[in-house]
């Protein structure tokens, strides 16, 4: 009677849950790029005031500032539209240092992927008056002094300051498009250094140095832009428009740079020594604390060599007072991080014992101190405490799909592990370091955001995303699964992968692996995320995604070993990735497949053509298919010029292993793409058309590298899932 009764309970429980998975819905393309159904919140544009104990944040068009101890509002800034003009909202700001003016822009329009021009306007929040930056066009970074008494600018390539009283004056007026650039990055600075800004006021207010671009020389690359449905474009617009820019490509002449500063006191100009080589990059400028002092980073055409100069802002007299030396080379974080203790300390990222580590280099002896050590890479440096000597950052400690935020002290000895839970965590810092507000999430679980005091302790939490935690109970959602795997040559590798709610062991399965495998990227991360690959699993899909080598997180050896052939090994691994799959008694073979964009549009090509064999299809999205097409600053520092290297740049282009491809392919390209030109999909395509080779191919019209806008992101993907069904499934 017993098991008679426990059987009728199985039976009925599991006949429960069948019911309720059924009555579930799946994820749709709509759900992921239209209704952005699983979008999670985030907390705004919180910004710590001066004092510590208060933080501002916009609601709704308002700004509003609130205690940090009750998390209560305690006042209203500024008031939704207290100006009175409906045509100026406030979506963004920044304080002037006495807080008693906000700068904000509107009406932005992009000129790059990161630079935009706008129209700028100051807000007096004490005598309640609007007054525009410039009356004569939109302009671009936009900022206060330190004493927020003016504002400098650019417009048309040159530098600018306001006296927010109604006068401008023009610090430089040489430039000129496509010639010369004061205070703003050119294209190929701004994309490949995260350079945005290329100027820098001194902390009292009294000085402005600036980086001036001559772009001379630099070939300029032409994208035809068509009238398409482009709102913008009113007349009949027969013959397509030619828009030239400067792209400096791999062994071609870059922006000869030279660094400048201004006196606001005297109106003098000084050049500062940056050497006689005409042929070096300055990725960042800098103030010394002493206000006198400008520190200007270096770097040599190969990018293994930086040195740190202090220069004399008035006389220009410079100084090496820092170098660093790579045998490959040196990437951002090594001058993105760097930071002042005083006037001749400073904290900087090295790579000297193999791994991304924090170090104390002092000017007056030279010694370099290592303040984090072991076998991990810090990722990110998120503040330093100068009162306590404690400096915070994010790092691989726990596992290179983690991220963890900890605390050390300046000499290394005590070190506190702040986060409390694996998976990806981040933390953002008060003024004066008495309160941080911490993100976490995993790849199962959104992110949840809470305020703690500096011990920790937990305020409150400011979002849980608990509507969307509701929301995920109502779909069908696959579970992300982290593994590790051993390549034939014995390379230990990390992966995810994402089965069918419905799996069943005894089924074969086809295959797409996702990747991107980009130098010192990662995919393979335990961070919340839910895209197409969920949807493809509806369609009876694995999908799998994997972190070859020369991707970041597991130190200097492994990410740098495709150092001047680049796609080599990230090649062999990704085939490798697809034999060990084929082995699993669940995935078919023979119906494998892979894609990716990019970076990872590069690699799916050379899967597709060198791993023919275990590749049966590939989808290949806006990709480089010959380095020689690509920009000198990104390609060089990992590739060094084609003319030094021209094995490492022809044996690893897709391009020139057109004859090996024998599967399926998809090729897509946006014709105003400015990144990875659509040359590189046009010479790919005709090479494959000259070796005889079908293939499908998707152009976009005026796209650019994003595939972005108006229905263009639902098209892409639903193009990229029917393309698999018909040829895997």
């Amino acid at each position: 009677m017993n098991k008679i009764i426990l059987i009728f309970l199985v039976a009925v429980t599991t006949s429960t849950a069948v019911v309720a998975q059924e009555s579930k819905k799946n994820i749709t393309l709509e759900d992921i790029f239209v209704n952005r159904t699983f979008q999670a919140k985030g907390v705004g544009s919180i910004q710590s005031m001066k004092d510590g104990k208060h933080y501002t944040t916009l609601d709704n068009g308002a700004l509003v500032r609130y205690s940090f101890a009750t998390g209560k509002v305690v006042d209203t800034l500024v008031k939704n539209c207290e100006w009175k003009r409906d045509d100026i909202k406030l979506q963004n700001y920044a304080f002037s240092s006495d807080e008693q003016k906000i700068l904000f822009y509107v009406n932005a329009q992009p000129i790059y992927r990161h630079s935009f021009v706008a129209d700028y306007y100051v807000w007096d929040l004490k005598n309640k008056t609007l007054h525009k930056i410039s009356n004569e066009g939109s302009i671009q970074l936009a900022t206060f002094s330190p004493d927020g008494t003016h504002v400098a600018f650019v417009k048309d390539n040159n530098l600018y300051i306001s006296n927010l009283k109604g006068e401008v004056k023009a610090i430089t007026t040489d430039g000129e498009k496509n010639k010369i650039i004061n205070g703003a990055p050119d294209w190929v600075y701004e994309e490949e250094f995260s350079f945005h800004q290329a100027y820098q006021w001194s902390p009292d207010g009294k000085r402005l140095a600036w980086i001036r671009f001559d772009e001379s020389h630099v070939k300029e690359y032409n994208l035809m832009v068509y009238k398409g449905l482009n709102p913008e474009i009113k007349e009949n617009f027969l013959y397509p428009a030619v828009y030239s820019y400067k792209y400096p490509k791999a062994g071609e002449d870059n922006s000869v740079v030279s660094v400048h500063c201004y006196s606001l006191e005297t109106e003098e100009i000084s050049t500062m020594d940056i050497g006689t080589d005409p042929d070096i990059y300055i990725p960042r400028i800098y103030w010394v604390p002493d206000a006198k002092t400008l520190a200007i980073v270096r770097l040599n055409r190969h990018q293994n060599k930086m040195e740190l100069l202090f220069a004399d802002s008035k006389k220009g007299i410079s100084r090496v007072v820092y170098t660093d030396k790579n045998p490959r080379y040196i990437d951002e974080p090594a001058y993105a991080n760097l930071t002042f203790i005083n006037n001749y300390q400073i904290i900087i990222f090295n790579e000297k014992d193999g791994y991304n580590h924090i170090y104390v280099h002092n000017i007056l002896s030279g010694k370099t101190t290592p303040v984090t050590t072991g076998g991990y890479d810090v990722i990110n440096l998120l503040g330093f405490d100068l009162k306590k000597n404690l400096v915070f950052y994010t790092s691989t400690e726990e596992g290179a799909i983690y991220r963890t935020v900890y605390s050390i002290t300046l000499d290394g000895k005590k070190k506190q592990k702040i986060s409390t839970r694996k998976g990806s965590n981040n933390a953002w810092f008060n003024s004066d370091y008495t309160y941080y507000i911490h993100s976490y999430s995993s790849a199962n679980e959104p992110p949840i955001i809470t305020l703690h005091s500096s011990n920790g302790k937990l305020i409150r939490t400011l979002e849980n995303n608990h509507e969307l935690r509701t929301t995920l109970t109502e779909y069908l959602i696959p579970t992300k699964e982290f593994f590790s795997f051993t390549t034939e040559e014995n390379i230990p590798l990390n992966a995810w992968i994402l089965k069918p709610v419905n799996f069943n062991p005894e089924q074969k399965y086809p295959v797409l692996i996702t990747q991107y495998s980009g130098p010192n990227s990662q995919q393979v991360l335990d961070r919340w995320g839910i895209g197409w690959e969920h949807v493809l699993t509806e369609e009876g899909f694995i999908v799998v995604c994997v972190d070859p080598r020369g991707t970041g997180g597991r130190g200097e050896e492994f990410r740098k070993v495709t150092y001047l052939q680049l796609g080599k090994y990230e090649t062999i691994d990704l085939i490798n990735t697809a034999k060990y799959l084929g082995k699993l008694s669940f995935i078919d073979s023979s119906r494998i497949a892979i894609w990716g964009w990019s970076y990872g549009g590069f690699m799916a090509l050379n899967c597709i053509t060198q791993g023919a064999d275990v590749f049966a299809a590939a989808i290949s999205v806006s990709p480089v298919t010959n380095w020689r097409y690509y920009d000198n600053i990104y390609t060089e520092r990992f590739m060094r010029k084609p003319q030094e290297n021209p094995d490492g740049y022809d044996n690893n282009s897709p391009i020139n292993h057109v004859n090996k491809y024998k599967g399926k392919l998809l090729i897509v390209t946006g014709t105003f793409d400015d990144n990875v030109h659509p040359q590189n999909t046009y010479e790919f395509s005709e090479a494959m058309v000259q070796a005889d080779k079908q293939f499908d191919m998707m152009v976009y019209v005026n796209r650019n590298h994003s595939i972005f806008g108006g229905n263009t992101r639902m098209h892409l993907y639903t193009k990229k899932i029917n393309f698999l069904k018909q040829n895997l499934k």
